[in-house]
């Protein structure tokens, strides 16, 4: 069918035309800020699951939304090796900027700025990567210590002051939120706390992988208390069969069940997948419905696609004695990857893989669903590395 109607949009981040099963989700971040904005008790949002099932997607749609309906939103991504501070400073004064235009009485947001000024320069000190152009002035004695958790609670406490006075509320999406280093991820939590102490609207909506949730709550044991843990995974079979059928169906193309079966058997759900499919259905039919013939052979081509590019690029960082840890992992079935039984089918005490399984943890590869258990964070990763590595390397 014509490339130029297809409406799928596969993509790290892009919204999908049919944002299918993630209503209540969207619904319970837009009642916790009017709770924020309105001084009552509510939590902050952290999405976790596994890379292809939305996350990004969602802290798009809600961004916009909230946006849209008068919240100050601060987006960003944290990105491997940055520190917190240089993450937040160019945000932050964006932030304050477009609070001080908001039409109400005050000049809450202009001393929030001259705090932020001293924050900077401390930081700067502290953080080599701090790099900040802009002289924003400074409030001598607040924000300004050099310590990053007692000036990030000055400086948040400055920041929900102005949000207040303006009637609205600060709300920070961080995405890769796992990235941020644990000690940093604690001055960050104090500093949510605190202003939630004081009732001050600060929010913070983040997005990570499942190893977020461990990484919160060694960072400050409150955490649980703080956050509302929102797990995603893949979606349902209505919602799956909605998300591939409903964009098509905008122009009048239909799928055959049987194409909706073979799709949902070789994507598992995964949204990402599911657009990638879709893709590549609406490049083999040439009418409409799409049949389960056209749905097998799209397989061949998402799966060239995905191996040249979603799984290669992740493969590429990997050092070959990591590569090895993870073809040995996907030898084994899912639920069943204890850690002692990657070392035996790799030869090794478990001692003396444990550096290459943090290291794995770390850049965000596989993660821990229990003690002493493994899991990809790529979905379908397992069955990339026996295409690539069809034979466990000795």
């Amino acid at each position: 069918m014509d490339p130029r109607t297809n409406p799928y949009a596969p993509g790290a981040g892009t919204l999908p035309p049919e944002l299918a099963g993630r209503d209540d989700i969207i619904e319970q971040a837009a009642i916790a800020l009017d709770r924020f904005r309105n001084g009552l008790a509510a939590r902050s949002l952290l999405l976790v699951g596994l890379r292809g099932v939305g996350k990004t997607v969602l802290l798009t749609r809600i961004a916009q939304e909230s946006e849209a309906r008068g919240f100050v939103v601060v987006s960003m991504e944290a990105p491997e090796k940055r520190s917190l501070p240089a993450l937040l400073v160019p945000h932050l004064r964006s932030a304050l900027l477009k609070l001080d235009r908001v039409a109400a009485a005050g000049n809450l947001a202009q001393q929030a700025l001259k705090v932020l000024g001293g924050f900077v320069n401390a930081m700067k000190v502290k953080y080599r990567d701090v790099e900040f152009g802009v002289d924003l002035g400074n409030a001598p004695g607040v924000a300004d210590s050099g310590d990053l958790e007692h000036d990030l609670i000055e400086l948040f406490l400055e920041v929900g002051k102005a949000a207040k006075e303006k009637h609205t509320a600060v709300v920070f999406f961080i995405d890769e939120l796992q990235y941020v280093a644990e000690d940093e991820f604690a001055s960050l939590i104090t500093a949510l706390h605190r202003c939630a102490q004081a009732q001050l609207p600060i929010v913070l909506i983040g997005a990570g992988l499942p190893q977020l949730v461990g990484r919160a709550g060694r960072a400050k044991s409150y955490a649980e208390r703080l956050f509302e843990f929102q797990e995603i995974g893949p979606l349902g079979d209505e919602d799956a069969r909605k998300a591939l059928a409903a964009p098509a169906q905008e122009q009048d193309v239909h799928y055959e069940d049987g194409a909706l079966q073979e799709i949902l058997l070789q994507t598992q759900a995964y949204p990402y997948f599911l657009q990638e499919w879709g893709k590549y259905c609406w490049h083999c039919a040439t009418k409409s419905p799409i049949t389960r013939a056209d749905a097998v052979s799209a397989t061949e081509l998402a799966i060239a696609e995905l191996d040249a590019s979603f799984f290669r690029v992740r493969f590429d960082r990997l050092t070959p004695v990591e590569r090895k840890y993870l073809r040995a992992m996907a030898e084994l079935e899912p639920g069943a990857r204890r850690s002692g039984d990657i070392a035996q089918m790799l030869k090794k005490e478990v001692q003396s893989v444990a550096p290459t399984r943090a290291t794995l943890i770390s850049k965000g590869m596989i993660y821990s669903p229990s003690h002493g258990d493994n899991g990809f964070t790529v979905p379908l990763f397992d069955g990339y590395l026996k295409r690539v590595m069809p034979v466990l390397p000795e």
